[in-house]
């Protein structure tokens, strides 16, 4: 038994053998990554979902007012089937809709333009599945919030985005170039501390002659801006024991000692805020990078794509 067993095992390894002999070898593949170029900037939920901020009076006709699911749920999302009031206009199967939330009119104590016109909030989009004589159904179709009963609906806007360029690397010590300036006044959702591929929008519009894939450098006041403002103390007596050793005590003269002025070491101690003094002013700190991907006429929604750092609410943001 023991020897057709080896037997078996013997015809079986040259069979093999003769099959892997007469494979070829696999021909090695130069895999090359796509590049960005013809690539949008923003897309999906960044592209349908950033919101805006409009001057002009805000008019829908186009209300949600109702759910097959009502009794079970008070908020919706995507997939959910929905009745909307009729708005002016001709509707088909097939039509899509943007869901608003009008939130309020903004004004930021960054900007001094005083009021910048009405946060509206986007929720998703909508597609038409029945038209009925007063209402028509529509399924949610792409969500990025809850949908609430009261919503409104517009027609979903051709609405394009900037392409990826290559751009040259931040400059982090750019220089002021003269051209415009504004600043960020509010975030989307809120946020306060933001980095790339986050929504922010801008108090420069139309008006200012902004357009949709501008890009602007973002910077704050050299100095300015930290999550954490802590105090520093910054003198201590000269005379303080600090890192010396128990055994051999070299004098009582701290290492941590900050600098005297004069020739002999003899003025007053130098301070921080006196040392900043004798700078030139305008120093700033480059954060990041944004380009704009929607225009209104005093605002502007655009789309961080690079940063160095955290970003807040308030950075100051000049057209490149």
């Amino acid at each position: 038994m023991k020897a057709f067993l080896m037997g078996v095992f013997s015809i079986t390894f040259f069979l093999l053998n003769a099959v892997f002999a007469q494979t070829p070898s696999a021909t090695p593949t130069l895999v090359i990554p796509k590049t960005n170029e013809n690539l949008p900037v923003a897309v999906g939920n960044n592209l349908f979902c950033a919101g805006y901020i409009q001057e002009s009076p805000f008019i829908s006709d186009w209300e949600i007012v109702g759910s097959t699911d009502e009794r079970e749920q008070n908020i919706y999302a995507e997939n959910d089937f929905l009745y909307a009031r009729r708005g002016l206009g001709n509707v088909q199967v097939g039509d899509e809709f943007l869901i608003v939330r009008p939130r309020g009119r903004v004004s930021s104590k960054y900007s001094k333009k005083g009021d910048l016109g009405i946060y509206i909030q986007e929720l998703g989009t909508a597609e038409v599945v029945r038209v009925l004589p007063e209402l028509i159904v529509v399924r949610v179709k792409m969500s990025c919030d809850n949908v609430l009963i009261g919503d409104l609906m517009i027609p979903k806007p051709n609405r394009l985005s900037p392409f990826y360029q290559t751009r040259p690397p931040l400059d982090l010590f750019a220089e002021p170039n003269g051209k415009i300036t504004g600043r960020i006044v509010m975030t989307r959702d809120g946020r306060e501390a933001l980095s790339t591929e986050q929504i922010v929008y801008i108090d420069l519009g139309s008006e200012d002659n902004v357009k949709i894939g501008d890009y602007f450098t973002i910077f704050r006041p050299l100095g300015k801006g930290g999550v954490l403002n802590l105090y520093q103390r910054e003198t201590m007596n000269a005379s303080d024991e600090d890192f010396q050793s128990r055994a051999y005590k070299g004098s009582k003269f701290s290492i941590m000692a900050p600098r005297k002025s004069g020739e002999r070491a003899t003025g007053p101690i130098v301070t921080t805020k006196e040392a900043k003094s004798r700078r030139p002013a305008g120093l700033r700190l480059v954060v990041g990078e944004l380009v704009v991907i929607n225009v209104k006429e005093k605002t502007a929604t655009a789309l961080i794509t690079r940063n160095t750092q955290e970003i807040h609410p308030g950075d100051i943001v000049e057209l490149q």
